[in-house]
């Protein structure tokens, strides 16, 4: 199976690139936000291109489609919202014409009309998005711009915090404060996608 790929920028289409790694020419499928980012860099005569691959091939689609993405965590996202009842990846791909952080923010908020803006996804299909990945996608929500992954842990009060720091740019002291008032606003928490979701709803207020 194939996670990453650093090569160089052959060729680019609609919705797709050429990558050549080590004599190789791998077709990576792009979403549109970062498609934008590559043409622009392209202009610029940055052709080196280092990926996270999502690796998708099932019975019913068995040439595998491989989608890339600058950041670990916008491949972890996309791995989520593909979990969603007819949403496979190559829908997927046309629909992540925004970043990763804005649609998880809709979600989060149970924004359906924000949704319906991406492509292909209609009015069903929102609802579906909102029901299958609300409450799950908080920790994306908090993310404006993704820098590194979150390296796992066993304490999810440690994973989040983490997080925060090395990704989102708050410090230690400030991370440390938002999970505290987090837990005590809901001190039933158990796992970080619910303690990020209780960080994301005290940043709202």
């Amino acid at each position: 199976m194939i996670s990453y790929l650093k090569g160089e920028l052959i060729e680019t289409f609609d919705d797709r690139i050429t990558l050549l790694v080590g004599g190789i020419g791998y077709d990576i499928l792009i979403p549109a936000y970062l498609m934008n980012e590559i043409e622009e860099d392209e202009k610029k005569g940055i052709k080196e291109l280092k990926l996270y691959i999502s690796y998708n091939q099932t019975e019913r689609q068995p040439k595998p489609i491989l989608v890339g993405f600058k950041h670990p965590l916008d491949k972890k996202f996309f791995e989520l919202f593909i979990s969603v009842e007819d949403i496979g990846p190559t829908a997927a791909i046309k629909a992540l014409i925004r970043p990763a952080g804005d649609i998880a923010r809709s979600i989060e908020e149970k924004d359906s009309r924000a949704l319906r803006q991406l492509k292909g996804i209609g009015e069903r299909k929102a609802e579906k998005i909102i029901a299958t990945l609300k409450g799950k996608v908080a920790m994306y929500a908090l993310m404006p711009k993704i820098e590194a992954a979150a390296e796992v842990v066993e304490d999810f009060r440690k994973e989040v915090e983490d997080v925060l720091v090395t990704q989102l740019g708050h410090k230690p002291t400030e991370a440390r404060k938002m999970i505290e008032e987090a837990m005590k606003q809901n001190p039933r928490i158990t796992s970080s996608e619910e303690l990020f979701e209780e960080v994301y709803r005290g940043q709202k207020k």
